[in-house]
């Protein structure tokens, strides 16, 4: 089922236990992130008060007991988008995000679904879609226990591989 923003926040918020998400692409376009990229492309500074909501909600997560866990597959040398989103993860991580990072060339061996996702509470998987330009272009929903399955186990395979922010070095 294709969902709206609203509904993808409202379904974050409200995960009882985790929130996996996996991110394949080494570069995004969010309309949300592309400002923030030009400014530190340029050199100027972010206060990175865009993410005070997101760090909110991570911490109440967190106090909460629930997991909020990001892999990202990258390509090395890192993308532009790789290296702003590395210098930002770490007010993320601060709040109780596990931000993870894997090289690609690690995961040829896993299965990995045509979408980056999230999966919720190991019951839904919002699919998330972008343009060839990194844009986004729509989610959806699914509860099929096979993609369920599917986004379990590729998630799995590619945290066993990932590095921990605070000890990844970009290369």
């Amino acid at each position: 089922m294709t969902i709206t923003d609203e509904e993808f926040h409202r379904l974050l918020k409200g995960i009882t236990s985790s929130a996996d998400h996996l991110e394949v692409r080494d570069a995004y376009g969010t309309e949300t992130e592309l400002p923030h990229l030009a400014e530190w492309a340029a050199g100027e500074p972010d206060d990175l008060t865009w993410l005070a909501d997101w760090c909110t909600d991570l911490r109440v997560h967190t106090k909460a007991g629930r997991s909020v866990r990001r892999a990202r597959v990258i390509s090395e040398p890192l993308s532009i988008y790789q290296q702003w989103s590395y210098s930002i993860a770490q007010p993320m991580v601060d709040a109780g995000e596990d931000i993870r990072w894997v090289p690609r060339r690690l995961v040829s061996s896993i299965a990995l679904p045509g979408n980056d996702f999230y999966l919720l509470d190991d019951r839904l998987v919002i699919f998330l879609h972008y343009t060839g330009d990194g844009l986004g272009a729509g989610m959806e929903t699914s509860t099929d226990p096979a993609d369920v399955a599917l986004c379990r186990t590729a998630f799995d395979g590619v945290w066993k591989l990932a590095i921990p922010h605070r000890e990844y070095t970009p290369a």
